[in-house]
C-alpha cells in the first residue's frame, strides 16, 4: 500500500504541479523520498525557508495556479511564516507542508517543538494537523480546494511517521477551481446607477479586482467621464491602453491621482483595498464593490457597497448609466496628469558631474530595455516607488512585490519563483541594497537551479526609505548606513555573470549587457542616497517633521547631510 507522503505526491501531480519548493529535513523524508520515488515533481532548493514561501507566492502569482512549498518540523516551518504571510495578503493560492516533531512527543517540550497548527493560524485560510493517517487525503483535497478558492494559504501539519504510514484511501482527486460569476441585484444595481448618473464629477479607484476587467473598466470610465486612479496593485491590470488613466495616488504615487480623487464628488472604488484613509476625499459620495463583501466600508465609509465581481459589475451596471456629457472634470484631472507625467520623467535623467546615479534614471533604462512580457518584482521601500513611477504596463508585463505584506527581501525571492514557474520569460528584481544583503545566499539559488535572474541592486548604501521616513517625521537618521561589499564582486564569486556601475554614462551599456545575458545576470548600481521620492501631497505635519529633522541634524553636527539633500534634491523642489 501506498503511504500518506506518496498520496500526497500523487494527489500533486493529478492536479498538474509538478515542482516544490523547500529545503529537507529529516521529519520531511518521507515526504521528499516519495518525491525522489516519483520522479515528476521537481524539488526547487534554496537556501532558506523564507525564500521558499516567497518564491511559492510569486509562482501562484504569475500562474494563478496552487504552488506548493514545505518545511521541517520547528524551525523549519517556522521560516516559511513570513513568505506565507505575504502570500496569504496578496491572495495568492499556497499550499505549505509543515512537518512535525513525532505524534508521541507533542506536548513533551520535545527537540525542536513548535505547536505549528496555531502559529501558522493567522497567516492562512486553513491550518490543519494530521494526528492519524485516517485523515487522508481527505484533509489534503480540504486544504487544496480552500487555498484555491479562498486564494490564500492552506497548511497541513503532518509529523514524520504519520506521512511514512500506509493510507487506506489511496485515491488522487482533481480540484478544479470553480467559476461562479458574482453580480449584485437588480435594485442594487439600480441605486448604484441613480448615485453616478447624479453626479458631476466621478473619479474610479481601481485596484487588483480590475484583473481581466480591463476594457469595461475603460469602458465605464468613458460612459462617466470619469478619470481612472490606480493603486499600486493594480497599476499592472488598469495603467495600460488606458485614454483615461491619471496615475497613482498614495504615497508612492502622483499628484494627478492624489487631485483628480479630492476634486470629485464620486468615488467609484473597484476592487481595491487602498488602506491610506487620509487619502481618501473628504465629502464625496463613495461606492465601492469588491469580491469580498468584508472588504466593503473597511478603508472609508461607503455609501453604497457591492458584492460583486469587477467584470460581470460593470456589465450590469453600464446599459443603467447615462452618458456624461460634461467632461471637465475628465479633461482638468487628465491634462494635470499629463504635467506631472512630465515632471517625472524630467527626473529620470543622467547625473550630471560624476554624481551618484539617480534612481529614476535607472529605472527608466530597466523599462526601455526590458522584454515586453517581463516580469518585474521590487523590494519594498525606494525600489517599489520607483518601479511604480517608471517601469510601464502593457497587459503582458507583471510587477510582483510584498505590496501589502511590506516584507523587506522580497525582489530575489519574488524573482526565484516567478523565474522556476515561467523559465523562458525574462525575470528581473529590483533589490534594495539592504533586501539583498537580507537574503544575500539566496543568489546560489539562482546558479544550483540555472535560474536566469536579472538582479538589479539599487546601492544607495543606506536603509533608504527608512531615512525618508525618519526626515518626514522630524527624525534624525541613525542606524540607517549600510557598510556594502562590492555586488558585483560577490555576485562574480558565484559564478553570476555581473556589473558594477558607479557613473550615469556607463549605465546604459550595462544595463543592456545584464538583461541580455543568458543565465543569472547581477546589476550593481550606485545610487544618489538623498533622492527625495516626493508624495502626491505634503502634509503640514511632513513640513513640519522636515523642519525638525534640519534643525536636529545641524545641532547634532551634521549639516553637511542637509547640504547633500539639497544638492540631491534641487531640481525637483524648484
Amino acid at each position: 500500500m501506498a503511504t500518506v507522503a506518496e498520496n500526497i505526491v500523487r494527489t500533486l501531480r493529478t492536479n498538474g504541479i509538478d515542482r516544490v519548493y523547500g529545503i529537507p529535513g529529516d521529519s520531511l523524508n518521507g515526504f521528499t523520498d516519495a518525491l525522489r520515488k516519483d520522479g515528476s515533481i521537481r524539488w526547487v532548493h534554496v537556501r532558506h525557508e523564507e525564500s521558499a514561501a516567497f518564491a511559492a507566492a510569486a509562482d501562484a502569482a504569475v500562474t494563478g495556479d496552487l504552488a506548493v512549498v514545505a518545511g521541517s518540523c520547528g524551525p523549519g516551518n517556522l521560516h516559511l511564516i513570513n513568505g506565507l504571510f505575504d502570500a496569504n495578503r496578496s491572495r495568492v493560492p499556497v499550499l505549505a507542508i509543515a512537518a512535525h516533531i513525532p505524534t508521541n512527543e507533542i506536548g513533551t517540550g520535545y527537540f525542536q517543538e513548535t505547536h505549528p497548527q496555531e502559529l501558522f493560524r493567522e497567516c492562512s485560510v486553513y491550518v490543519e494537523y494530521v494526528a492519524d493517517p485516517v485523515q487522508m487525503p481527505r484533509l489534503l483535497e480540504i486544504a487544496m480546494r480552500t487555498a484555491i478558492e479562498e486564494r490564500g494559504v492552506a497548511v497541513l501539519v503532518i509529523p514524520g511517521e504519520v506521512a511514512l504510514a500506509e493510507i487506506e484511501r489511496d485515491r488522487a482527486t482533481l480540484i478544479e477551481r470553480t467559476q461562479p460569476v458574482v453580480v449584485p441585484s437588480p435594485a442594487e444595481l439600480e441605486k448604484t446607477a441613480e448615485l453616478l448618473n447624479a453626479a458631476k464629477k466621478v473619479t474610479i479607484l481601481a485596484g487588483a479586482g480590475v484583473e481581466g476587467a480591463h476594457d469595461e473598466v475603460v469602458a465605464l470610465a468613458d460612459r462617466l467621464g470619469a478619470p481612472i486612479v490606480h493603486a499600486l496593485r493594480g497599476k499592472e491590470f488598469i495603467e495600460y491602453d488606458n485614454p483615461f488613466d491619471v496615475g497613482m495616488t498614495g504615497l508612492l504615487g502622483f499628484a494627478s491621482g492624489y487631485r483628480a480623487m479630492e476634486s470629485a464628488d464620486t468615488l467609484l472604488v473597484l476592487g481595491s483595498d487602498f488602506p491610506y484613509e487620509q487619502f481618501y476625499p473628504e465629502g464625496a459620495t463613495t461606492i465601492q464593490v469588491d469580491i469580498r463583501g468584508s472588504q466593503l466600508g473597511k478603508r472609508h465609509p461607503l455609501d453604497l457597497g457591492l458584492v460583486g465581481d469587477v467584470r460581470a459589475t460593470v456589465d450590469a451596471l453600464l446599459p443603467r448609466l447615462a452618458e456624461q456629457t460634461d467632461r471637465s472634470h475628465l479633461d482638468d484631472a487628465v491634462a494635470h496628469y499629463r504635467k506631472t507625467r512630465a515632471k517625472l520623467d524630467e527626473l529620470a535623467v543622467p547625473a550630471k558631474g560624476g554624481k551618484p546615479i539617480h534612481p529614476q534614471y535607472l529605472a527608466r533604462l530597466l523599462d526601455e530595455h526590458a522584454s515586453a512580457d517581463a516580469v518585474f518584482t521590487a523590494d519594498v521601500g525606494s525600489p517599489t516607488v520607483w518601479a511604480a513611477r517608471y517601469l510601464t504596463m502593457n497587459g503582458r508585463r507583471r510587477l510582483i512585490g510584498s505590496f501589502t505584506h511590506g516584507s523587506m527581501a522580497n525582489a530575489l525571492l519574488h524573482g526565484i519563483g516567478a523565474q522556476t514557474a515561467q523559465p523562458d520569460r525574462q525575470v528581473v528584481a529590483l533589490a534594495g541594497d539592504g533586501g539583498l544583503a537580507m537574503m544575500l545566499g539566496e543568489l546560489i539559488t539562482l546558479t544550483q537551479n540555472r535560474l536566469p535572474v536579472k538582479t538589479i541592486v539599487v546601492n544607495n548604501s543606506s536603509l533608504n526609505f527608512v531615512e525618508l521616513e525618519m526626515k518626514a517625521a522630524g527624525f534624525v537618521t541613525y542606524a540607517t548606513d549600510l557598510d556594502n561589499p562590492n555586488f558585483a564582486a560577490v555576485a562574480e564569486a558565484l559564478g553570476i555573470f555581473a556589473r558594477r556601475v558607479e557613473r550615469s554614462e556607463d549605465l546604459p551599456q550595462a544595463v543592456a549587457e545584464v538583461l541580455a545575458h543568458d543565465g543569472p545576470a547581477l546589476l550593481d548600481v550606485v545610487t544618489e542616497r538623498q533622492e527625495l521620492s516626493m508624495p502626491p501631497a505634503v502634509t503640514a505635519e511632513q513640513v513640519k517633521g522636515f523642519a525638525l529633522y534640519a534643525i536636529r541634524t545641524v545641532m547634532s553636527g551634521r549639516g553637511d547631510e542637509l547640504l547633500d539633500l539639497a544638492r540631491a534634491n534641487w531640481r525637483q523642489l524648484f
